[in-house]
Formats: C-alpha cells, sequence, structure tokens
C-alpha cells in the first residue's frame, strides 16, 4: 500500500475548501478503500490545530481536530531518529522546524510527501513530494 505523508499545508487546504483541498480529498478516500496510508506527524497535526484556530477561533480548531480523529490518517508520533532527522533537514536546508519534521517522516517510512508549501523545493532531490496546486 501506498504510504503519503500529509503536511499542514494540504490538511488545511482540505479543511478551508481551498482548491487543493479536493486531491486531498481523493486521497482520503483512497485511504477509506484502503488503497492509500496516510501519515501526519503530531507536530504538523500541532500546525493545523494552531492554524484552524488562527483562522476561525477555537471552536473551529477543535471541530477540525476531532474531525481528523474519524478520518484514516494514521498521527505518527515523534520519536529519537524522527526527531534527528528533522534535526538534519532543518540544519542543512531553510525549511520551518515543523517542516522538517513532515519531510523527516518521509523519508523515514520511505513516503511520499503531499503538499503545496513551496518551502519543500529544498528537499526535492532527498525525498518524494505530490505538489499541490
Amino acid at each position: 500500500m501506498v504510504a503519503k505523508v500529509l503536511d499542514s499545508w494540504a490538511v488545511l487546504a482540505f479543511f478551508k475548501g481551498e482548491d487543493a483541498g479536493t486531491d486531498v480529498e481523493t486521497l482520503i478516500h483512497k485511504a477509506v478503500a484502503d488503497k492509500a496510508r496516510l501519515l501526519l506527524c503530531v507536530v504538523n497535526w500541532g500546525e493545523v490545530y494552531y492554524g484552524m484556530w488562527r483562522a476561525g477561533g477555537k471552536a473551529a480548531a477543535e471541530e477540525v481536530v476531532a474531525d481528523l480523529a474519524r478520518m484514516p490518517i494514521e498521527l505518527v508520533e515523534v520519536d529519537l531518529p524522527l526527531a534527528k532527522q528533522a534535526a538534519i533537514y532543518k540544519a542543512k536546508h531553510k525549511i520551518s522546524y515543523a517542516d522538517a519534521f513532515a519531510a523527516a517522516l518521509a523519508k523515514i517510512k520511505t513516503a511520499e510527501l503531499v503538499t503545496g508549501d513551496a518551502e519543500f523545493k529544498t528537499l526535492e532531490n532527498e525525498i518524494k513530494i505530490n505538489w499541490l496546486k
């Protein structure tokens, strides 16, 4: 089964009803049908939470994380190998520390990163990226 790591950019696009969100919705349907495995690092879950809080307040953030909990998206806790790989990416590339966790998860799980965040351009030679538009 194909493994895909969702970056917070992709998850927020879905919940905010942006154009790229339709591609994320397709991936969710594939996961429901056991044709894709979706992963989300807890650090990026936190980004989604605060992003929705800023966009629509606490109630919106709570609603989104409740919806996420019902979706076929596996939350991945941070362990030492993941933290180390994220730190390496942060040291070597101009990306946010939270984005480094999404990239590190993709590398460790040999998965494709799903994002539209241009910050990941510097990692195209290290991980596979599914660019959303």
